[in-house]
């Protein structure tokens, strides 16, 4: 698979290089600011790229705006932002436009290569994924009653999982479920959030989206 990284820390930016190489990664560029980076993705087409969402030239969230612009124009190309900030709305503007292919992870995590390098496979396998962190957050969080609370508690537990980018079998290993069982309370999240199957929709992305929406 290869990598693009953007990042302004250029320490960050070795280290991440050095972790996925050792990982079986390939680093197709390295660069420092936003517009670099969209020059460099036109360039080189990667299969994912790792962007921090705080860059310059303008230091605000560029990053975050480079990611929906690449997801935008190469929809095959995915998109993994990193952040020091624990929002959740951040990850939701970047699945708002076009959910597949994209995740939010912060900036600690990447120091476990194992973490790293599962988020990107599943983001180049069309998948999104959101850091754990955040999703426990919001399972937390008091909000307005949606359809989110007509999901049981379990329910709620496999979308979650599901937020935080985890396959039917690795729900069922830490759930202690039968993969039988993992898909019934799958479809039943989908029928309870009226999320219809349909080609021009991936469900499983969506249903995220809306967990992020509505929490």
């Amino acid at each position: 698979m290869r990598i693009v990284i953007a990042d302004d820390e250029a320490l960050l930016r070795d280290g991440l290089s050095r972790l996925l190489e050792d990982a079986g990664f390939e680093i197709a560029g390295r660069c420092g600011d936003a517009d670099a980076l969209l020059r460099m993705v036109d360039a080189r087409r990667p299969d994912v790229a790792i962007v921090d969402i705080r860059m310059p030239p303008h230091a605000g969230e560029d990053g975050l705006l480079a990611a929906q612009e690449i997801r935008r124009a190469h929809p095959e190309i995915g998109v993994l932002v990193l952040s020091h900030h624990l929002a959740s709305r951040y990850a939701a503007r970047l699945l708002e436009e076009v959910p597949e292919r994209a995740g939010y992870l912060l900036k600690e995590r990447v120091s476990d290569v194992a973490v790293l390098a599962d988020a990107l496979r599943r983001i180049d396998e069309g998948e999104c994924v959101v850091d754990p962190t955040i999703v426990a957050r919001l399972m937390a969080r008091k909000r307005e009653r949606g359809p989110l609370d007509e999901l049981t508690e379990r329910e709620r537990e496999v979308l979650g999982l599901i937020a935080e980018g985890h396959s039917n079998a690795a729900i069922g290993e830490q759930l202690f479920l039968s993969h039988k069982t993992v898909e019934s309370h799958i479809s039943q999240i989908f029928l309870k959030l009226g999320l219809r199957e349909s080609p021009a929709t991936h469900r499983r992305v969506a249903a995220v989206l809306a967990y992020l929406r509505t929490s």
